[in-house]
């Protein structure tokens, strides 16, 4: 743990209280307003050195630390993408103080893009194995033999499955599947799309994947889920655009947000 990530989680804890955290929480796209559904603290990441900026619209820039249907939490409402910076490693800092500060799990969102005419825009997917499609890693440059992660369990089959049976109390379909990390900040195109569904692929998307990455290297169990935003290109009629995304978006987070609270609330 650097020394940073410990300083940092030393000033949070002098604000919003000494209690350690059980759950970290990443909110992707439609989702920003859970954040302040949380009983506690907002810090914005200008007053924590380091952590990133949001530079994406539909993205805050705060970490809000108290309590969410009885469960401590740190929500991270925004996240730095890859294609912002060139950094896949952008989320390492923010990962280090959230362990830093006592949790042991982590739950990721983002909004995605099916590869599934069965997981329509407006739906959920459970991520139970992902495919690194970008070209990078967030732990190239890390110097111990720690960086060698086994990604085997990468997605942590006990919160998967609390996390599908809290849907299914909801009476909320959620499939399971594979998600693949492309860069960004382009969609991708329709040949592309073919490829990476030949390769197994039920989903695409730019996050998500360096955080699962960075979390299991600093020993936090992963679980992440994707709303739906849009088909693949050449799979559907509709242009693709960032705006259909943040029009689409709230839909999914609609019934991802039932989910997440009832599996808080077990």
């Amino acid at each position: 743990m650097s020394k940073s990530a410990e300083a940092l989680a030393d000033l949070i804890r002098a604000r919003a209280g000494a209690a350690p955290v059980a759950l970290g929480l990443i909110l992707g796209s439609g989702l920003g307003h859970l954040a302040d559904a949380v009983n506690g603290v907002a810090i914005p990441y200008d007053d924590l050195a380091g952590f990133p900026h949001a530079g994406v619209s539909g993205h805050s820039a705060k970490l809000v630390v108290g309590d969410l249907e009885g469960t401590r939490v740190a929500v991270f409402a925004g996240r730095a993408h890859y294609y912002e910076s060139g950094r896949p490693d952008a989320m390492r800092l923010p990962l280090e103080v959230l362990r830093a500060l006592g949790a042991e799990r982590l739950i990721a969102t983002n909004a995605a893009g099916s590869l599934r005419p069965d997981i329509p825009p407006g739906g959920l997917m459970l991520l139970y194995d992902h495919i690194n499609f970008s070209g990078t890693n967030p732990l190239i440059g890390e110097p111990s033999d720690a960086r060698f992660v086994p990604l085997t369990d990468a997605h942590d089959a006990a919160m998967r499955a609390d996390l599908k049976a809290a849907a299914s109390a909801e009476n909320l379909p959620l499939p399971e599947g594979v998600y693949a990390w492309f860069s960004g900040p382009t969609f991708e195109t329709p040949a592309e799309i073919k490829a990476i569904r030949t390769l197994g692929a039920d989903a695409v998307g730019m996050s998500t994947v360096p955080e699962v990455i960075l979390a299991r290297f600093l020993g936090l169990r992963v679980a992440a889920i994707s709303t739906i935003t849009n088909m693949g290109a050449g799979m559907a009629d509709e242009e693709i655009s960032h705006a259909q995304t943040k029009a689409i978006a709230p839909l999914g987070a609609a019934k991802l947000e039932r989910v997440l609270r009832r599996y808080l609330r077990s």
